[in-house]
């Protein structure tokens, strides 16, 4: 980096701090039980790990943490180290998560791409895996154990997002504090049955189908679930249509919930921002701030700040 370069990525990053403060509660002051993701799995195999999780794969939380263990141990042997970046590639919904969990509890960053023949920006220095088979065979033989020489921090990158708009990098906080204010705002609990869509190819998926079900205990399944979180027209009994048209929002039903890739996932469930997120319609931009607040794009050139709130001009 240029030394001129300097003051305005101090400048950046400031002001991304100041929008993701909300109220007197900044960032730091992390507002959820856990250090880390990998952490939501580990408590919960102490304490529900003999309950279902994803019901389609008959899979408990300690046979989905074993399963994490095992993928952790195949990407060492891949070659993988803590902080790398590493590309997911259009895969199975069960290889996508344990990929992701496994790519966490090694230490490592996942890159998701809308597009499979999307551009990666050369800055990112992603890695990617060589498989072909179903990852469950490749991982069958190998140590249900692993012990990770670096557990990240909760204000580390955990995602990096390459979508159809810009490349976004996210914190394992602002995932975690996003998938908390969805499940307050839907109240949901362990053992309630819910299913969601969405395919694994950004944060939405991270958020909505990955760390939801293992952050509230619930038990992911497609078999008669008493939730459905979709992109298609749902009524309010079956469960919540998912919107990405913010500037609409005065017209979302009380059974549609606002997502942005700039807050992680979710923005409001209806109208109303979920815990922790502020956001106002001004003239087709969406001002934004909060703890789910992303940490930034990878080109820091194109994020825009007016009174500490993230701009985001309309793309839908």
């Amino acid at each position: 980096m240029c030394i001129r370069d300097r003051p305005f990525k101090m400048k950046s990053k400031n002001q991304l701090y100041k929008a993701q403060t909300i109220g007197n509660i900044e960032p730091i002051e992390y507002m959820i039980p856990y250090p880390s993701t990998q952490a939501i799995i580990e408590g919960q195999v102490i304490k529900y790990g003999d309950e279902i999780v994803f019901e389609d794969y008959n899979l408990t939380n300690i046979q989905f943490y074993e399963l994490i263990q095992k993928t952790s141990n195949w990407l060492h042997n891949q070659g993988i180290s803590p902080k790398d970046n590493v590309v997911i590639k259009e895969s199975s919904f069960l290889d996508s998560i344990l990929l992701l969990y496994g790519l966490w509890h090694l230490g490592a960053v996942a890159v998701f791409l809308y597009n499979p023949n999307q551009k990666i920006d050369e800055s990112i220095k992603a890695k990617f895996l060589n498989y072909d088979n179903s990852l469950i065979d490749q991982i069958e033989s190998l140590p249900s154990k692993f012990i990770p020489k670096h557990k990240a921090l909760l204000n580390e990158i955990a995602l990096i997002s390459i979508s159809e708009h810009n490349s976004l990098s996210f914190s394992h906080y602002g995932l975690l504090v996003n998938a908390n204010g969805l499940q307050k705002g839907l109240k949901l609990y362990s053992n309630t049955k819910f299913f969601c869509d969405l395919e694994p190819n950004s944060s939405f998926w991270v958020v909505l189908c990955a760390i939801l079900p293992v952050y509230s205990m619930c038990t992911f399944s497609s078999k008669n679930p008493s939730i459905i979180l979709t992109s298609d027209n749902i009524s309010p009994q079956e469960g919540f249509r998912l919107r990405k048209d913010w500037k609409n929002i005065e017209e979302y039903k009380v059974n549609e919930i606002g997502i942005c890739e700039e807050n992680s996932a979710v923005i409001s469930i209806g109208q109303e921002p979920i815990h922790l997120t502020d956001f106002k319609i001004n003239n087709d931009e969406l001002w934004l701030k909060g703890h789910s607040l992303m940490n930034g794009y990878i080109n820091k050139d194109l994020m825009t700040f007016k009174e500490d709130y993230l701009i985001i001009n309309n793309k839908y």
